[in-house]
């Protein structure tokens, strides 16, 4: 269960970190995402709503024991998340 619990708070940090990026006036980067956010009545629906599916197919994978693939997709999530953070750092606008 610690796998399925770190994907839902990389996801919880992701969310947060886009939200960021939304208020400093940051374009998101991934095309799905993006996609969803524009078709939604609103940005954060739209997020939310991938985000809401993403934590599905997790337990989809928890649930046919595929914890390797999603302890895979936690590092790449990990990845993201610390990327976003960089990126928010360099466009902070105190740092400017």
């Amino acid at each position: 269960m610690t796998i399925l619990a770190e994907f839902i708070y990389l996801q919880v940090l992701d969310l947060l970190t886009t939200l960021a990026f939304m208020t400093y006036g940051i374009a998101e980067v991934n095309p799905v995402v993006k996609w969803a956010m524009r078709e939604s009545p609103s940005a954060f629906g739209g997020l939310f709503l991938v985000k809401v599916v993403a934590v599905l197919l997790a337990l989809v994978c928890m649930a046919h024991s595929k914890q390797r693939l999603l302890r895979g997709v936690n590092i790449f999530f990990a990845g993201v998340v610390a990327y976003n953070v960089i990126v928010l750092i360099i466009n902070a606008p105190v740092l400017h």
